[in-house]
């Protein structure tokens, strides 16, 4: 593989001098910015050989490099080998970012190229003021990885369905009407709205073009009159168009929303967030229309599950954790007996989940590692990775659903046979910090950054921590990562994930510890935000998990972990118990008793 990527590096490098561009910019990004990207775009992916969800490569003359965060430093290291691309490892200690990176390397007169559609405009306005200050110029019209790319996969056109308002408890008119009500207040005529999942809350829809995303490649441009919804019509079967032109929502193709924005009369005043919005969209509005650079009204709406939402996502989580649990049973059960690896005991928990009622597919790639290779906090086995599991040790397992109850996202850290004392000290950690985090009660106006210190304190404690955030905000069968709400001790400001708790609100619970070729720890359950008691200090606010499955107790010392944190693991393992049983067989049943046996 290193050859070829060196291969496609020469091939972009020449048309980078045929161009006279000095350094080009690959980012994840697909034209929306979304987190993860259909096939058609993996750009960065294809040039580098990274296979990780985050990244961002630059390639000059003389060098080229990748920019990923902590969960993929050691992965980033193992696919660049032998490539000639550099690993920048974010947030370390004297590495520039890529924006610093560039300003310290490109020369006066050079040019920067990238393709402008996967760029967001506020990335690509602020590249211009930094570089501008050495006449470094600027070149977004060219995708020159797609000129490399011979046998680049076709855009994605996957069938749309609508979701009825039984499983969402907010009708598309509903939703539409808050939406202009926020632009009228705002003084807005036209709302441009590029975020594919914002896209499908707003409209009640849902697709397939990203993986495991039920999301459709889509723009959508409302006034107070109408909704443009820019697709690919051929994805849409005749009775989900017909409900949509009910509503007022008319089909366009896909690339007429450029010419949609070049369109704008003078005067006009367009509400869009320019971080999520690409450069080159932005660049067709004419410069007579007032632009009002804001968050989208969609966010903070989206992330508010509905009563009937959070009802639903309770029902998805039992549906879940019957699998999950069935799937730990059959681990502990069959381990060493007959033959497993981290592929085969994958598709045994897929076909566990496949048997649930409204099952719908996985929410992301199940990470399910076993040995050093749970030291890799996103690693997915493939093939020429995948290793036999043996009757000692941990099994490390995230994965998720997608139902029309909702998504899901668990992990269970399994102990498959004998441990060491140091693993079940750490194991022990970092459940307490899992336990702390969602038995939290606050007062209404915290937010993660205040809540953090929960999870992560029992492992502060002893000098050690882990390098990722602690929670994520999570979809309505949607994007397993979703803003703005989250778990995070210090303020990332690209992951907009601090904002204050509101009930509704679905966030994961997931800290853990990592030693480097040895193992890895991670226990995570999603909670919902509640309501607690309103008192003279104001509203209090509180959690309550909505992931139910056991934790493995075999690797817990309950000499490490107070009274309060014993009593709130019993507690949950009985509410496990009670919700998950009536669907286990007898066998099942009795070794689910013991696994929630109090401590």
């Amino acid at each position: 593989m290193a050859n070829v990527i060196q291969e496609r590096l020469s091939a972009l490098r020449e048309l980078m001098a045929e161009k006279g561009i000095d350094a080009y910019l690959i980012p994840t990004d697909d034209f929306h910015a979304s987190e993860y990207v259909g096939d058609y775009f993996k750009c960065r992916k294809y040039m580098t050989g990274f296979t990780g969800s985050a990244g961002t490569a630059v390639v000059m003359q003389d060098m080229a490099g990748l920019w990923t965060d902590g969960r993929y430093f050691i992965q980033a290291e193992q696919q660049l080998e032998g490539s000639t691309v550099t690993l920048f490892k974010m947030g370390e200690p004297d590495v520039p970012t890529v924006h610093e990176f560039l300003e310290q390397n490109m020369k006066e007169g050079q040019c920067l190229g990238f393709d402008g559609r996967t760029v967001g405009s506020r990335e690509a306005e602020e590249l211009a003021q930094k570089l501008g200050k050495n006449q470094v110029t600027i070149s977004c019209d060219d995708d020159l990885v797609g000129a490399v790319w011979t046998d680049r996969p076709a855009l994605s056109c996957e069938p749309v369905k609508e979701l009825d308002v039984k499983w969402t408890g907010k009708s598309r008119s509903e939703k539409c009407a808050d939406i202009r009500k926020a632009m009228t207040e705002k003084g807005a005529d036209v709302f441009i709205l590029t975020s594919l999942d914002d896209i499908a809350w707003l409209l009640n829809i849902r697709g397939g073009d990203v993986h495991c995303n039920p999301v459709v490649l889509s723009y959508l441009a409302m006034t107070q009159q109408e909704i443009l919804l820019f697709a690919n019509e051929k994805a849409f079967p005749a009775e989900v168009k017909e409900v949509l032109n009910r509503d007022g929502v008319k089909l366009c193709p896909y690339d007429d929303i450029y010419s949609y924005a070049a369109g704008l009369s003078e005067g006009t005043t367009v509400l869009l967030c320019k971080a999520k919005v690409n450069s080159r969209l932005v660049n067709c509005i004419p410069a007579s229309v007032k632009i009002l650079d804001e968050e989208n009204p969609t966010l903070l709406p989206k992330s508010i599950k509905t009563p009937t939402e959070v009802e639903n996502e309770r029902i998805a989580h039992i549906r879940d954790g019957v699998a999950v649990t069935k799937f730990i049973y059959w681990l502990k059960k069959n381990v060493g007996k007959i033959p497993m690896t981290e592929l085969s005991v994958t598709d045994h928990l897929n076909d566990l989940r496949a048997q649930q009622e409204h099952f719908m597919g996985n929410s992301f790639d199940p990470i399910i590692s076993y040995g050093a290779h749970a030291a890799m906090n996103h690693y997915s086995a493939t093939p020429e990775t995948d290793i036999p599991i043996e009757p000692h040790g941990f099994l490390l397992a995230d994965t998720g659903g997608q139902y029309l109850e909702g998504t899901t996202d668990i992990t269970r850290t399994i102990v498959m046979g004998p441990t060491t004392d140091e693993q079940k000290k750490f194991f022990t950690a970092v459940l307490r910090g899992t336990l702390n985090l969602a038995a939290a009660k606050f007062r209404y106006g915290c937010r993660g950054l205040n809540l953090d210190y929960l999870a992560r304190g029992p492992l502060w404690e002893m000098g050690e921590d882990f390098n990722h955030g602690t929670g994520h905000g999570v979809g309505y069968y949607l994007n397993v990562h979703e803003g703005p709400n989250g778990f995070r001790w210090k303020i990332v400001p690209e992951r907009n994930d601090s904002a204050v708790f509101e009930e509704g609100m679905i966030t994961s619970d997931e800290p853990g510890y990592y030693v480097e070729g040895e193992y890895g720890i991670r226990h995570e359950n999603l909670i919902v935000c509640k309501k607690a008691e309103k008192t003279a200090f104001g509203q209090f606010m509180c959690f309550e998990h909505l992931t139910m499955a056991p934790f493995d107790l075999e690797a817990v010392i309950p000499e490490q972990m107070t009274e309060k944190e014993r009593t709130l693991l019993n507690e949950y393992h009985a509410q496990v118990y009670e919700n998950i049983s009536p669907y286990l067989d007898a066998e099942e049943r009795e070794w689910l008793k013991e696994a929630t046996r109090a401590i």
